[in-house]
């Protein structure tokens, strides 16, 4: 079976996640947001990166909207 991510984008994963325990990580753009507080999101920007610079790297799962209650019912409650 093929690897999934390159070696490449577990070099740049890798160094985010040592940024990030060394506490020099932030987020947004050109690090002017907040400070990285979770090892999840230092791995989601390791791997964003990898993907701007076009590595192996599978795409972004993106969730389905749930549909909550029918349509009458939500129009009804928005009035």
């Amino acid at each position: 079976m093929a690897r999934k991510y390159s070696k490449g984008a577990g070099k740049d994963v890798e160094r985010e996640v040592r940024a990030f325990k060394k506490g020099k990580l932030k987020s947004g753009k050109g690090g002017r947001g907040g400070k990285v507080k979770s090892r999840k999101q230092a791995i989601a920007i390791g791997l964003s990166e990898a993907r701007k610079e076009g590595k192996k790297v599978p795409k972004k799962k993106v969730g389905r909207k749930k549909k909550t209650g029918s349509r009458k019912k939500r129009r009804s409650a928005s009035r």
